[in-house]
């Protein structure tokens, strides 16, 4: 499934997230955590089941709850809730250091009766270091990795171009490839330069990842655009499986150029990002 675009709603807010599904992204993340203040998180889960009574999403639905045991198990209860257990299709675990942190939460939702997939937001350093541990646990069926607290968890100087963070970006990445679960980018902050975040999109692809979450309805139209591809990648790969399809094993060549093992999988993935595989 196509996983470009990864919209955060805080769920305190009925208007937002009644007008989230507009945005068009594939997924829908309603927020029980940093989202929402401390003040107002049991507001947010009496919310949350109100909206989702009577909104039609066709997107994923997953909601973010707190990773600390008191509101996780309150957030847990509100996600268990018939209207809310109805409508989810995952979790979101912020903060994860270790494939504990993961089973801490799917014993809980298993006590409450339900069985959901567990996206692991990987934002501190520790939890970059056990990534592949993290991904690796069967719960999980995605990586998302958060920048901005990481930054803040190590001490590191924002740029422009946060080279400061490539070394995790791609660890969390190829963490969640060796898994085989899905790799989805940080948020971009400023929610009004376009440009930077297309650029930060295409970066992230680059390095592997699925998609990028968004703080922002605006953003959902770059990110989807980036994470396409164009109807040139796609008919090429089309051509590179085709031709494959025809060969048992092998080096070939295609208007000339030499079709090997990598070269198939690259054109593999070009086809699942266009939702055709």
């Amino acid at each position: 499934m196509q996983r470009r675009s990864v919209l955060f709603t805080p769920a305190d807010s009925p208007d937002k997230l009644r007008s989230a599904p507009e945005a068009g992204a594939d997924v829908l993340v309603f927020d029980l955590e940093d989202g929402v203040a401390p003040a107002d998180k049991e507001r947010a889960r009496e919310v949350l089941p109100g909206v989702l009574d009577d909104l039609t999403v066709d997107a994923e639905l997953w909601v973010r709850v707190n990773g600390h045991a008191e509101p996780m198990a309150a957030d847990v209860e509100t996600v268990a809730s018939d209207t809310v257990a109805a409508s989810t299709d995952g979790v979101v675990l912020p903060k994860v250091t270790a494939p504990e942190d993961v089973t801490a939460l799917t014993d809980r939702l298993a006590d409450a009766g339900l069985d959901r997939p567990i996206h692991a937001l990987v934002e501190n350093a520790r939890g970059v270091l056990e990534a592949d541990a993290i991904a690796d646990t069967p719960a999980v069926d995605s990586l998302l990795f958060g920048g901005e607290d990481l930054a803040g968890d190590v001490g590191l100087t924002r740029t422009a171009g946060s080279e400061e963070l490539c070394y995790a970006r791609q660890r969390v990445a190829i963490a969640a490839a060796a898994a085989g679960v899905d790799a989805l980018d940080g948020i971009h902050t400023d929610i009004r330069d376009t440009e930077s975040l297309r650029a930060a999109a295409e970066t992230a692809l680059e390095f592997g990842y699925d998609g990028k979450m968004a703080i922002h309805p605006a953003q959902v139209g770059s990110l989807n655009d980036v994470f396409t591809p164009s109807e040139e990648e796609v008919e090429w790969a089309r051509r590179v499986t085709e031709a494959a399809a025809e060969r048992e094993a092998g080096v070939f060549t295609l208007d000339g150029e030499l079709i090997e093992a990598p070269i198939r999988k690259q054109a593999e993935r070009v086809l699942e990002r266009a939702g055709e595989r």
